[in-house]
């Protein structure tokens, strides 16, 4: 049986996955890791949770998250990253640029990249970055 929270897949099997496929599980790492964080730190009550996750996840967040690690990241990670946000986007949401969208997709596509090969020490690492500011608050 797959064990779905400890992953390590092969390198081949991950180079298959399309960046927008990458991008889609990244999301869903991105917010876990959001509603864990903001659980932990008492940030928002049981009503604004949501509003709170919402806030992180949305895209223009996520562009300025890109902007804090973006000088951190390995040869491979910026290849990741790069594929991600050059991948054309069927539509754009209305609360977001065009260059934040892609921004975040190509954070996106690097947090499912990583997830899928185990790495999640490094996601931690990058995460910690982008919520820097968040814990002064």
């Amino acid at each position: 049986m797959t064990d779905y929270f400890h992953l390590n897949a092969a390198p081949d099997t991950v180079r298959a996955i399309s960046s927008l496929g990458l991008a889609h599980l990244g999301d869903g790492v991105f917010e876990l890791m959001v509603r864990s964080w903001l659980c932990l730190h008492g940030k928002a009550t049981s009503k604004g949770l949501h509003r709170a996750t919402v806030r992180y996840v949305a895209a223009p967040a996520q562009a300025r998250a890109v902007e804090r690690i973006l000088p951190l990241l390995t040869g491979d990670e910026g290849d990741v990253f790069r594929r991600g946000r050059n991948t054309s986007p069927h539509s754009v949401p209305q609360n977001a640029s065009r260059a934040d969208y892609q921004a975040a997709t190509g954070l996106e596509a690097l947090f499912g990249w990583l997830w899928l090969q185990g790495r999640t020490e490094r996601l931690n690492q990058l995460f910690a970055v982008i919520m820097e500011e968040e814990e002064c608050r």
